[in-house]
């Protein structure tokens, strides 16, 4: 017969042990649903002006990322070599039967218009043979820059193939496309580099199931020997291994089983997992055990563990949700969910915790359970940080001050100027490719304009042409813009052409070629004018210079343009999924301070529930600012660009910071109120508490540094950052907590 006196996880642990593994069941299934995504869509961000005008523009249009370039290697030949052409045009055919696909162009599939003796007239770009004829169109080609850079590669080693395909291609669409090109690829012997939206939604979607893969083992592995390390018990090393495992797997297996898909920063839940369930675990068993060595009961062990610890867990659990939700203010979707199934993830580590964790440790015998000498090492060194911060007063106040200074000076380092190379994963064959079209064509990056002309004129009009080859004209001197095309190009290439004393399009030679303007099919297939004619665009590439960079030189066209074109004719605005993109940067540092705030909101009002003093309030909050600073500052000083991704440390970093405080705080007002002094009680607390701080402060840092054998620079930067920043987190509060509350009570 059960004692009525025992703790209600004594009286049901073999019900909720035989919960979890219904539930676990269940989880193990769902694993089988789930779903990786990534849409540039995705990163757009949500209410922009902006975002609404280019979603307007595509639908006249079409986006600027429907498109896969191939470069083909020439080899020892040269690029002009008749073997060569012949290649590169059996593949373009070979690419006419891949799925979605709407246009294929290259040089010698590629028909340019021509002035005849019968008039406008489309002939071959580029043809194998003959020989003179063909030596003529590769020297006209290299001179002419609608083709350098754009169809064949700067040092006239490869020639491109551009394929048109239809518009927001779905994973799977992407899926199809890339498996039909591999068997492409796979037959013919040339060297071929590759760039466009489906080659980066599916391989950056493979990325993130092998990012998940791989941290979730390097965590397992990690957490088997810190707890090793810990405990040096087998009963207590499995079940904490247990208990994180069960976390992270009812956390994925249920986001499997809503639906929700896993996006580029997922491979971040199951470290985050990792950390917050070690981190209730450490706290949680370390209780539990020095009470049972201290000689109670197991009923009364779990009750003064629950009731001081799981409290006080309970609220850390609240405070790093409360941060995570924080990240709604975000107007990018994937961080917005990122922060919502965090905050579900950390409630649900904390449930397993006190409920699995704590019925399965009830089931050890007593004798088991011994103390280790590592334990003893630990409690050593706590005295020894309490005695420095009681002799050493001054000094951790002028030192302080010091950091404080560097610390602004850091933060003023701060840039938003991140571009797409550093969010390609290491040593991948996709990031090669990015950096070859970069170095050998006109890049990926788009950069283009949209024009709106006022009536009666319309895209034809000569003296909307000639205002047109004005802008485009201007875009061809920056040395960072290529690809630039336009109605105005079309017949500005036409060799042969009258031209006026200043060397500009006449109006005739304009007016002749409007009806076959209107029906040619473009270079790269691009659709330049809208339907009913009052819309056209210019578009081009721009180097990956920077988000910053690129938005500079934007308004300085975007200046020249006005001062330069009749705007009572035509209207012209900068446009596309880059811009769009790049607006990420002008948001992130917003987002943050709104984010933040949110967060230090939530996190005020529970500790005012909690203390219900101002000054224990101060106490509190000032240790927690001072590791935001210094993550802060160790962006501006490293150079590392503030983007959307990297601006998720500071929400990591005060949610998990205030963990530590709190359970500090919570164990000094429980030692006081058990009628010890100011001091004893702060011995007190260093020697408890302080003890599993240090355990979990060492979990995070290498948790955190499992994200150093990610392939992904943005995942490595954060693992790193948030490490080293939560050093700083538990110095600031073993060094300034106990001064503060020697100082204010």
């Amino acid at each position: 017969m059960r004692k009525p006196t025992d703790h209600w996880i004594l009286n049901h642990r073999k019900s909720i042990l035989w919960a979890y593994a219904f539930l676990t069941i269940v989880a193990c299934l769902s694993l089988f649903k789930i779903k990786f995504s990534f849409k540039f869509e995705q990163f757009f961000p949500k209410g922009d002006p902006d975002l609404e005008y280019f979603q307007e523009f595509s639908k006249d249009f079409e986006t600027d990322d429907n498109f896969l370039l191939i470069a083909v290697e020439s080899g020892r030949q040269s690029v002009f070599h008749p073997d060569n052409i012949h290649a590169v045009k059996e593949i373009a055919e070979q690419c006419q039967e891949l799925p979605y696909v709407t246009t294929v162009q290259s040089l010698p599939t590629l028909k340019t218009p021509r002035f005849t003796p019968f008039g406008p007239s489309l002939i071959s770009a580029l043809s194998p043979e003959p020989d003179n004829r063909r030596t003529q169109d590769s020297i006209r080609i290299m001179q002419d820059d609608q083709f350098l850079k754009n169809f064949v590669s700067e040092d006239q080693s490869a020639m491109l193939i551009m394929i048109k395909h239809k518009d927001n291609l779905s994973m799977a669409e992407s899926d199809s496309i890339m498996t039909a090109y591999r068997q492409i690829e796979a037959k013919n012997a040339s060297e071929m580099h590759l760039l466009g939206r489906a080659y980066f939604q599916d391989e950056l979607a493979s990325m993130q199931e092998r990012e998940i893969i791989v941290s979730t083992l390097v965590s397992i592995i990690l957490v088997s020997i810190i707890f090793f390390l810990l405990y040096r018990q087998k009963w207590l090393i499995l079940i904490s291994l247990t208990t994180i495992a069960l976390g992270m797997l009812l956390f994925v297996g249920g986001l499997s089983l809503f639906g929700r898909e896993f996006n580029g920063i997922s491979a971040l839940y199951p470290v985050l997992m990792l950390i917050v369930g070690t981190s209730d675990v450490v706290h949680i068993v370390s209780k539990y055990i020095d009470e049972i060595l201290l000689g109670k009961t197991k009923s009364d062990a779990l009750s003064i563990t629950v009731k001081e610890i799981g409290l006080a867990t309970f609220l850390t659990s609240l405070t790093t949700a409360a941060g995570f939700v924080s990240l709604s203010t975000s107007r990018i979707a994937p961080i917005q969910e990122f922060g919502l199934n965090s905050a579900i993830g950390v409630i649900l580590a904390y449930v397993v915790v006190i409920t699995f964790t704590l019925a399965a440790v009830s089931m050890i015998p007593r004798e088991s359970i011994t103390q280790t000498k590592f334990h003893r090492f630990w409690s050593n060194l706590m005295d020894k940080f309490y005695n420095f911060t009681l002799n050493r007063e001054k000094g951790i106040l002028f030192g302080s001050l010091i950091l404080g200074g560097l610390f602004v000076l850091g933060i003023s380092k701060i840039t938003t100027n991140y571009n797409i190379e550093s969010n390609l994963p290491r040593g991948a064959k996709i990031t090669e490719d990015f950096m070859y079209f970069e170095n050998q064509f006109s890049g990926f990056r788009p950069f283009e304009f949209a024009i709106e002309i006022a009536e009666p004129y319309n895209a034809y009009s000569p003296e909307v042409i000639r205002q047109v080859k004005q802008i485009s004209d201007k875009l061809k001197s920056y040395e960072e813009i290529g690809a630039v095309y336009s109605v105005a190009d079309i017949i500005g290439s036409i060799p042969l052409m009258d031209l006026d004393a200043e060397g500009a399009l006449q109006d005739s030679t304009i007016v002749a070629m409007q009806p076959f303007l209107s029906k040619m099919n473009t270079i790269g297939g691009a659709v330049l004018v809208s339907k009913n004619e009052q819309k056209t665009r210019i578009t081009s590439k721009i180097n990956d210079k920077g988000a910053d960079v690129v938005n500079e030189l934007g308004e300085e066209i975007d200046l020249w343009i006005q001062q330069n074109t009749d705007q009572s004719l035509l209207q012209v605005k900068r446009t596309g999924t880059g811009v769009i993109l790049d607006k990420n940067a002008e948001y992130v540092r917003v987002s943050l301070l709104q984010g933040m705030a949110l967060a230090l909101l939530i996190v005020v009002i529970i500790m005012a529930l909690l203390y219900r003093d101002w000054k224990m309030l101060f106490v509190a909050l000032l240790p927690n600012v001072i590791p935001l600073l210094f993550a802060a500052a160790l962006l501006g000083f490293a150079g590392i660009a503030l983007e959307a991704t990297i601006s998720i440390i500071f929400t990591i970093v005060f949610g998990i910071a205030v963990d530590d405080t709190i359970h500090f705080l919570s164990k000094y007002k429980i030692a006081k109120n058990k009628g010890l002094s100011k001091e004893d009680a702060i011995l007190s607390t260093f020697r408890d508490t302080g003890k599993a701080i240090t355990f979990t402060t060492i979990i995070l840092f290498f948790g955190f540094l499992v994200l150093l054998f990610s392939i992904h620079p943005p995942s490595n930067i954060i693992g790193i950052l948030i490490s080293i920043t939560l050093l700083t987190a538990l110095l600031s509060d073993f060094l300034i907590i106990p001064i503060l509350l020697r100082k204010l009570f």
